[in-house]
């Protein structure tokens, strides 16, 4: 598993984000947990300490939506495992069997701050497969970095899986068809789970199918619908499918949510907005624009960012936030929507997105406040274990990030 480690972080300006922040602050992590935050905490004798000398101490940031490690930089098709574009429903597939963890845009995760990311399946497929939340370091395998493997199926709306089904001629090549093959599928997942439940009363055997046990569980509550979703109409959709089948759906990318923000609102639907540095790639993204998440913000909307990496490198997940704080969302928000909200819409918050009690000592000191983009993460903890350094003496005194490698975590 994940290394764990105990230490007490002294003397910082502690931002819980789900708490006010306080000056002159200590954090102790006990094996790997954080045990004790305020002003005025006892620090075991023999404890490793660390003077944060008045730095922002901060959670480490929550990537909500990407591809890291399943899309891999650089690497062309052999490196790209991110849509098995091959049937519409891939419901059985999950994208824990694809993730390569020892990809550079880990170490990049890292350099910004982020140490969960929630991997994902593409957009090629209505349904995509099961996602996966991970530590962005740590492990001798991915099982040992893992956070939760129940967090929520990746399913698309609009241009993708049109444009994808289209080009082979076959079903889905509209948005009605979309819509039809996520419909059938929940259809049959009702059907499967009724007789299963049957079949399991009465002491009889009975076949699995994969895919449609997965479908059960988001019906069950017990994973999220992803729904990577850009304009207004197909936001409409999402919502029309998740109450017709009563599933606890998460609206991803939404570029037009803006212009329905108080139904999301009422409705109590989050959105995690982004990628938010990108051209007007195509039609759906066309009313992209950063203003967009303060306006859905302000209209009550819970709101998330995502970098979706590698379409965004993920060590600019915090920067996106500093954009949107910018163009009119509240910079608590900003940085809520990179902690604590991500952590909350996924079911993770047991275990990260803040500074409290329980939760692992994944933390951060920032040389300032990390919306300040002159300022930089410092130190990166995972589970109380340092594993990134920014070295200001490095390369000829222009400065250089150091991550602590496989070979020496495991040495």
């Amino acid at each position: 598993m994940t290394t764990r480690s105990s230490i007490a972080i002294t003397n910082a300006y502690v931002v819980p984000v789900a708490a006010e922040p306080f000056e002159n602050g200590t954090v102790l992590i006990e094996d790997g947990v954080i045990t004790a935050v305020g002003q005025d905490v006892a620090v075991p004798e023999g404890t490793t300490t660390i003077d944060a000398q008045g730095r922002w101490l901060v959670p480490g940031f929550v990537e909500a939506h990407g591809h890291i490690g399943i899309h891999e930089e650089g690497e062309g098709w052999a490196g790209n495992d991110t849509n098995e574009m091959t049937d519409p429903n891939g419901s059985a597939l999950r994208a824990i069997d694809a993730v390569q963890i020892d990809e550079e845009g880990f170490r990049d995760a890292l350099a910004g701050g982020v140490t969960t990311a929630v991997i994902k399946p593409g957009s090629g497929n209505p349904i995509g497969g099961q996602t996966v939340a991970i530590k962005t370091w740590g492990g001798r395998t991915i099982d040992e970095q893992l956070i939760s493997d129940s967090v929520s199926v990746k399913s698309a709306l609009g241009e993708n899986p049109k444009r994808v089904y289209g080009d082979k001629k076959q079903l889905p090549s509209t948005r009605l068809g979309v819509a039809n093959v996520i419909r059938k599928a929940f259809v049959d997942a009702q059907n499967y789970a009724a007789k299963r439940d049957a079949a399991a009363e009465e002491g009889k055997p009975f076949e699995r199918d994969l895919g449609k046990e997965t479908l059960a569980r988001v019906l069950a509550g017990e994973l999220a619908w992803d729904q990577h979703t850009h304009r207004a109409d197909d936001i409409a959709t999402a919502i029309r499918l998740s109450e017709e089948f009563g599933y606890r759906l998460v609206i991803n990318h939404g570029t037009e949510g803006h212009l329905i923000a108080d139904v999301l609102a009422e409705k109590d639907i989050p959105v995690i907005y982004g990628p938010m540095f990108v051209s007007r790639s195509k039609v759906e993204v066309r009313h992209r624009a950063n203003r967009n998440i303060a306006a859905m913000a302000a209209a009550g909307v819970r709101v998330a960012i995502t970098t979706d990496h590698p379409v965004i490198p993920i060590n600019f997940l915090v920067h996106q936030a500093s954009f949107a704080a910018r163009d009119g969302l509240p910079r608590e928000t900003a940085l809520a929507a990179i902690t604590t909200n991500p952590a909350s819409f996924l079911r993770l918050d047991a275990r990260v997105g803040a500074i409290a009690e329980g939760l692992d000592g994944d933390v951060v000191l920032w040389s300032g406040d990390p919306l300040d983009t002159d300022q930089r993460a410092e130190r990166v903890f995972i589970t109380g274990t340092e594993v990134y350094t920014w070295d200001p003496s490095a390369d000829a005194g222009r400065g250089a990030g150091r991550v602590v490698e496989r070979t020496a975590r495991f040495a």
